[in-house]
């Protein structure tokens, strides 16, 4: 017969054998707060000796920065007690003798006899849970920010695919420009080109035929038709070359000391030969003989301007050259009294092959304007134009040194 029965368990000694030799530690406390009774696994677990703990207060087993709480509790609880587990939802710790503390679960069982009202308390250690709940606490933050990365990694490859595709998109829009372009530029190169050579070889048969009757006055006019046809063709491929060097990144600033009075001269003098019957270039400067400033790309942008202002205007117009020098900045400006340009194509005016509707018939790309715009930005200036149709067109630029 087994010796461990249920009646045995339930006699006097089988309930101190339940007492003894429990793995939780078992405190027996009365209604003043007093340790009556304590287990083996209580004292083992707090680090004291046999019966040690016997007539200390609880308070003892508390950490003191609890013990007044403790102690409000412990009083309350005498006034209703019941079953319960004590901290519901909150931490507990315990107060080992050596001072450390530990986190512990508690139940609490109240009883009364004859000598008393007692409350048994049932003390679990719970520190490795409570370590096997921070790590699981660790390894889920950790899985958080994993998470989180690679999260951030996917944002970051959606937001790179996002960019390619804009990429993509803005070299499709580009090379449509490029082949709109082309179509474009064969177009244009086809009509402009055709013109001047057109009237060279008319001209050219014109100067054979004068030739022979000694005619020199009409020898001249065909020869001067022909000088002015070569110009043309000399802008169409001073054009197609500036935009092909601006479209391979081939242009630099690189602005150096010179006579600007003397540079500007030059030019108008070159010029010059470019002016119909009666036309005046007229030159106009103040302030600092010298400028710091890149004079190809300037005189590029004064053929282009100083050409449009000799082709707009009207016989035995004045086209003036005006410009101011200081230290800081170069400032020059063309004055045509030309045809000027319409209000509805101004917002068009530097757009590559763009012409207003006024000058249709004159001979030009519609590139000129475009590279001037260009060339200004690469010299980190700005450029302006006032303009009034039939009374003329003035652009500035403003260079700083």
């Amino acid at each position: 017969m087994n010796p461990f029965n249920l009646k045995n368990m339930e006699s006097k000694e089988g309930l101190e054998a339940l007492f003894l030799y429990a793995t939780e530690g078992i405190l027996v406390v009365n209604d003043k707060g007093e340790i009556i009774r304590s287990n083996p696994s209580v004292e083992k677990l707090f680090g004291y000796e046999k019966n040690e703990l016997i007539g200390k207060r609880i308070e003892v087993l508390i950490p003191k920065r609890l013990t007044d709480k403790h102690t409000a509790h412990r009083e309350k609880y005498n006034h209703n007690p019941h079953a319960r587990s004590m901290g519901a939802g909150m931490d507990l710790f315990g107060l080992k003798k050596d001072g450390a503390e530990i986190p512990v679960e508690i139940s609490l069982s109240p009883y009364s006899n004859l000598e008393g009202k007692f409350v048994i308390a049932f003390i679990v250690d719970i520190t490795v849970r409570k370590q096997a709940e921070e790590k699981l606490k660790s390894y889920s933050t950790e899985l958080e920010k994993q998470v989180k990365n690679r999260t951030l990694i996917l944002e970051e490859a959606i937001d790179e695919l996002e960019k390619t595709k804009k990429d993509l998109n803005k070299a499709l829009d580009k090379e449509k420009d490029l082949n709109e372009l082309k179509s474009r530029f064969v177009s244009m190169a086809s009509h402009e080109f055709r013109t001047p050579l057109t009237t060279m070889m008319s001209s050219l048969s014109l100067v054979t035929k004068y030739g022979e009757k000694d005619d020199k006055e009409n020898q001249l006019k065909h020869v001067s038709k022909i000088k002015t046809s070569i110009n043309n063709l000399t802008d169409i491929l001073n054009d197609f070359l500036s935009v092909s060097k601006l479209e391979e990144g081939r242009l630099e600033n690189m602005p150096e000391e010179i006579n600007l009075n003397i540079f500007i001269s030059e030019i108008i003098v070159e010029m010059e030969g470019m002016v119909t019957l009666d036309q005046k270039l007229i030159q106009s400067y103040s302030g600092n003989e010298t400028a710091l400033i890149d004079k190809k790309l300037l005189k590029n942008i004064l053929f282009n301007l100083i050409s449009n202002a000799i082709k707009f205007s009207p016989q035995g117009g004045e086209i003036e050259i005006i410009t101011q020098v200081s230290s800081h900045f170069v400032k020059i400006s063309v004055k045509d009294s030309g045809i000027g340009i319409p209000k509805e194509d101004q917002k068009h005016l530097f757009e590559r092959f763009f012409r207003g509707h006024n000058a249709i018939h004159i001979q030009g790309t519609g590139l000129g304007l475009n590279i001037v715009a260009k060339y200004v930005e690469l010299m980190n200036g700005s450029l302006d134009f006032e303009s009034i149709e039939n009374k003329g067109t003035t652009f500035k630029i403003i260079i700083p040194q």
